[in-house]
């Protein structure tokens, strides 16, 4: 039997709240299954690629047939729909296990029980139960992609139709509109929204940024 890793990753210091998150949900998950992770991986980097990701590449350096890895959700993993196929099917062919908490029907034992069913087929079934398996693995990947573009997008696009300026002195807090607390959920939801963005539609100033965050944060834990 292997050995059980567990990977942790935010794209900024300022989602770090995050990593309570993860880090509770792999817990228990461990705990579950009486598991002990031999070392687990945190990391500060955007999902844009594998290689800048330097402790996911040792993670990758280190696994070996049976090893294990656990994420709390696919986008830990990759925001990459075509590179993240690719490392997804050369950590299959080398024998590791990978769990999503989040995303159950692309953790590899899922995935390896719907190919042995495939490969148990005539050719006709074989060939399309093997697209089939592909197509659920990419449509998973490209959503976790989308997700991030899109989001990104509606705020951009937002802050580019906005024209007015609440006058609010920079530092003064007042009471959070909807539109500056949906927005706020945008920014936590990704890290590809910048801080400067925000603060810009609404005339806020870092701090006081960081207030509001707060408040969000007793309004709707599930976020942090």
């Amino acid at each position: 039997m292997g050995n059980y890793y567990s990977y942790m990753r935010i794209s900024t210091n300022t989602e770090r709240q995050n990593f309570a998150r993860q880090k509770k949900s792999l817990e228990r998950y461990a705990a579950q299954h009486d598991i002990e992770y031999l070392i687990e991986f945190t990391e500060e980097k955007s999902a844009k690629n594998f290689e800048d990701r330097k402790e996911f590449c040792k993670l990758d350096k280190l696994l070996q047939s049976g090893d294990t890895v656990v994420f709390k959700d696919l986008s830990r993993f990759t925001r990459e729909a075509e590179n993240g196929y690719k490392k997804y099917m050369e950590w299959l062919g080398r024998g590791i296990n990978i769990v999503f908490l989040d995303n159950p029907t692309v953790s590899s034992d899922y995935i390896r029980q719907l190919m042995n069913t495939a490969e148990s087929q005539d050719l006709v079934t074989k060939t399309a139960l093997e697209g089939t398996i592909k197509l659920l693995l990419i449509v998973e990947l490209d959503r976790a992609e989308q997700q991030r573009r899109y989001i990104s997008k509606a705020i951009k696009d937002g802050i580019a139709a906005s024209d007015k300026r609440s006058g609010r002195k920079k530092g003064a807090l007042d009471k959070m509109t909807d539109e500056l607390q949906h927005d706020l959920e945008l920014y936590m939801h990704d890290r590809n929204i910048s801080q400067k963005s925000v603060m810009e539609k609404h005339d806020i100033s870092r701090n006081t940024l960081k207030k509001y965050v707060k408040i969000l944060a007793v309004r709707k834990p599930e976020l942090f």
